[in-house]
């Protein structure tokens, strides 16, 4: 049997095809970016039909590469951005609004009302959420109210919600299977990660009609085949994990208390915490790692709305770069001496302050300061942003961070990954694979198609690329950090 593995990795800000053998090496790739839209401050929007040519077009391409056809591909697996949310017809399976993007915070309204009529607490103890525009529940209420005949054609069962795996595996499948996963299915504050299905009471409070919800399955599952019509045979589609936990997954972290850090679009640390749904104290958020063979193993996690997206907007909103390969270079170059402080609160602040409201700002600016310093803080947001979410970690599980595995995009950037380190005081591990959501989808799919045969046969393939050890002094550390503290408490204090 072939053991060529065709991961489909759609993320927010670009749809790509990636092309993994049995040893979970990369081989062909594509990648095309699509539009960001944004109608008007605090909302950002895809078109469903973008999302969907871009899938297609890459995983037409990455095959053309490989000089390969359908019947080579011993499996597809499928990783996405979460929260992200669509409702299509299920007749034709026509979106019937744009896609809503995670970092949207159109619903922070109804968020309030939510928490101001007592509703925090059963949301927090049975999906392990804050209330908060980030997750897709208040999403699909949005859509329900808004567009026109969709709430009456959601209560006669006409209408399908999905993020964008379900949206994905409908129009790969030809519209057979609306299905999700348990990892997906933890972001939507409909479901209840203890006892693995969707709540009748939470969909009640949303207004949500349960006929619109998916089905969840395991991480590692079959999920159908793809229509033979799109690439010339029908491939079977064998995984699907939202892009935090299949990051995880690609980590190998799958021992309790092991962390890993992307850094795509936003940055998201996840800690393994096993069989035991562990509680935030601190404001982080309690979900799904991944579900296989029906156990599931928990997680905790912080997530921070920008990351990479800061370094987008350096280059797209004001233009002071041209590449992000840039921000190294005038990073190094940069005047140490000038603390300039960039809080990247575009679209609200994520874990663990959850403040829709906040914007962004820079802070510490002198006529001294150039492209340079601006540069150099937005890689810095970056890191004291991590830090924010270890010092939260730390509190919750009253111990100490060893170890961190980063990936994502932004980790190519050594300046970056050494200030990280410098920043949270702990020793960082970069892998050889630094693309490891669509590398962690490439292990669930081989998993479920026997090309890998155990957790700890995955494990043996983790390969590291570099270690970077702190080099600041903890005064150092110190000073930098608070100065970050008082600027996130400026923005916070002037709205």
């Amino acid at each position: 049997m072939t053991s060529y593995l065709l991961t489909i990795d759609q993320g927010t800000t670009s749809s790509r095809a990636i092309i993994f053998d049995s040893t979970g090496t990369p081989l062909w790739q594509a990648q095309k970016e699509f539009r960001q839209i944004y109608p008007q401050d605090g909302w950002v929007e895809h078109d469903p039909e973008e999302i969907w040519e871009s899938t297609l077009q890459v995983c037409r391409q990455a095959l053309t590469e490989g000089g390969l056809e359908a019947n080579d591909i011993a499996a597809i697996g499928i990783t996405n951005q979460r929260e992200t949310t669509l409702l299509w017809d299920r007749a034709n399976g026509q979106p019937i609004y744009n896609a809503i993007v995670w970092q949207d915070r159109r619903t922070a309204g109804f968020c309030q009302e939510l928490k101001d009529t007592g509703h925090e607490s059963i949301f927090a103890e049975k999906t392990g959420l804050l209330i908060d525009p980030y997750f897709s529940g208040t999403k699909i209420r949005w859509i329900l109210d808004n567009v026109p005949d969709a709430r009456q054609k959601a209560e006669q069962g006409d209408l399908a919600f999905g993020t964008v795996d379900s949206f994905l595996l409908w129009r790969l499948t030809g519209g057979r299977i609306h299905a999700t996963d348990a990892s997906n299915a933890s972001r939507t504050l409909a479901f209840d990660i203890h006892k693995q299905l969707w709540d009748p009471g939470l969909l009640d409070i949303l207004d949500v009609p349960s006929s619109l919800m998916p089905e969840v399955r395991d991480c590692a599952a079959d999920f159908g085949q793809t229509d033979p019509e799109l690439f010339g045979a029908s491939i079977p589609i064998c995984a699907v994990a939202g892009d935090q936990q299949a990051a995880l997954f690609g980590q190998t972290c799958f021992e309790p208390g092991m962390v890993k850090s992307t850094y795509g679009t936003g940055c998201f640390m996840v800690m393994n915490t096993g069989s035991s749904a562990a509680v935030s104290h601190n404001r982080l958020l309690t979900t799904v790692g991944y579900r296989i063979d029906g156990e599931t193993t928990y997680a905790l996690e912080g997530s921070i709305f920008m990351a990479g997206a800061t370094i987008q907007w350096l280059r797209d909103g004001i233009g002071i770069i041209r590449s992000a390969a840039e921000t190294q270079d005038l990073a190094e170059k940069a005047d140490p001496d000038q603390q300039v402080y960039l809080v990247p609160a575009f679209t609200g602040l994520g874990a663990p302050y959850w403040d829709p409201h906040a914007r962004a700002a820079i802070l510490g600016l002198t006529r001294d300061t150039g492209v340079a310093e601006i540069a150099k803080a937005g890689l810095e947001s970056v890191a004291y942003q991590s830090r924010d979410l270890v010092e939260a970690m730390r509190k919750d599980t009253e111990g100490e961070l060893r170890e961190l595995r980063v990936d994502g995009g932004m980790v190519v950037n050594d300046w970056m990954v050494q200030r990280l380190s410098d920043i949270l005081g702990t020793r960082v591990d970069r892998p050889r694979i630094t693309e490891t959501t669509a590398l962690g989808v490439a292990y669930l799919a081989g998993l479920q198609q026997g090309i890998f045969d155990s957790l700890s046969a995955i494990t043996d393939l983790w390969q590291r690329d570099a270690i970077f050890k702190p080099t600041w002094n903890e005064e150092q550390r110190g000073r930098a950090y608070q100065g970050w503290l008082q600027a996130v408490s400026r923005i916070r204090n002037s709205n």
